[in-house]
């Protein structure tokens, strides 16, 4: 009898002759999720099954494959011979102590002698037999023994499914460059993005040393959390505070937030051609703040030339978005005090509706495109694993 856990994957069933291609892509993400854990994976019938691992790790494998996106559920279920005496002593080692149950079958080896019924019906009634705390309810059970009858003469038996994290693998939806802050939104919209497939890497700006190396920090852990969903990825780090200093100084205060925008988003273009992002991502979520306005996302979006921008957030309340926070890991990280660059040199009263005539009249005060190249002066690249 092992412990094994078995994998079903999501929506890649849907993708006909590409099935293979999303397949690959799935196994090569649970390889990673899992790397320095010991385990096999083996493909078995559009299913996986993880053997071969120590004991103590088991809650480490669960946990990482909880958060592998293509996911659709797993069960930890116990891999025995196809016999009936010892398909009934794993039914009874996955049964409750006491409550009502009933057993499914499922016989994908249609040369063992028993059919799908008269499997459930023996080892069901063997379990009544060993413990009279058990009783049947077919309707509405507070535990089911599945079985699975496999072709290669094996069976597996577990009590559950749990719920995966869905989506589609990563990777098989191409590459997007996430605006990272250290805030709440960024990493839940680089989270929701990656489910659909998306690779996904990171660019954070920051103002030192108006800000401290603990907001810094602060980002990396926020990476690390999002790297869990995303097979690992990249943070890029660049340094805005000579450009908020030329805004502060040059510029009127209320368009401090609007002009930094437009500088970041530029430079994230620059940054998503160069490494083959073919999108950019954002935290924002309309009408949330002041640089959030519908007039503020297209004051951004006006510079930038080549590439979609992508706001999956920018339908959520803000109790939605710490919600899916909390969910990922991320939220507690989020909140820690330390500021991100958006908090330097604030105006008290920031323009709300900026026109994009007023913010170009400011904007051309303003050397860009030498701001920009320094700014990529500052570059650094960090690997998250």
């Amino acid at each position: 009898m092992e412990k094994v856990i078995i994998i079903r994957y999501s929506e890649i069933h849907l993708k006909g002759k590409n099935r293979g291609y999303f397949e690959r892509v799935f196994t090569v993400n649970l390889e990673k999720a899992l790397k320095g854990l010991r385990h096999e994976i083996r493909r078995q019938s559009g299913r996986y099954l993880v053997e071969n691992f120590s004991e103590e790790d088991s809650e480490s494998i669960i946990r990482r494959i909880s958060k592998v996106f293509g996911v659709h559920s797993y069960s930890v279920a116990l891999k025995v011979e196809s016999d009936l005496d010892e398909i009934f002593k794993a039914a009874r080692e996955v049964a409750f102590e006491s409550g009502t149950f009933k057993v499914e079958t499922h016989r994908a080896d249609k040369t063992f002698k028993l059919n799908s019924l008269e499997i459930s019906s023996e080892i069901g009634g063997r379990l009544l037999a060993s413990n009279k705390n058990l009783k049947v309810d077919v309707h509405d059970p507070q535990f089911i023994v599945n079985i699975d009858v496999r072709e290669n003469g094996t069976t597996l038996v577990f009590n559950q499914f749990i719920k995966g994290a869905g989506g589609m693998p990563v990777g098989t939806s191409g590459k997007g460059l996430l605006l990272l802050s250290g805030g709440i939104d960024s990493p839940v919209a680089g989270q929701m993005i990656a489910k659909r497939g998306m690779n996904v890497e990171c660019l954070h700006f920051h103002s030192y040393p108006y800000t401290n190396l603990q907001a810094r920090d602060k980002v990396i852990e926020l990476a690390k959390v999002l790297a869990q969903y995303t097979c690992g990825t990249k943070l890029y780090i660049i340094s805005v505070t000579k450009i908020q200093e030329d805004i502060h100084k040059s510029c009127n205060g209320e368009y401090m937030v609007t002009l930094l925008r437009r500088f970041m988003m530029r430079i994230a273009e620059r940054i998503a051609l160069k490494v083959g992002s073919q999108c950019i991502i954002t935290g924002e979520s309309l009408g949330q703040v002041a640089s959030q306005t519908i007039e503020g996302m297209t004051s951004s979006n006006s510079v930038i030339k080549q590439l979609p921008v992508l706001r999956p957030l920018c339908g959520f309340d803000k109790d939605e978005i710490i919600e899916r926070s909390r969910e990922m890991g991320a939220f507690d990280i989020s909140i820690q005090p330390y500021e991100d660059c958006c908090t330097v040199f604030l105006p008290k009263h920031p323009v709300i509706k900026p026109t994009l005539s007023a913010v170009e009249e400011e904007e051309a005060k303003l050397d860009v495109n030498s701001l920009v190249e320094e700014a990529l002066k500052t570059l650094e690249i960090l690997t998250i694993q």
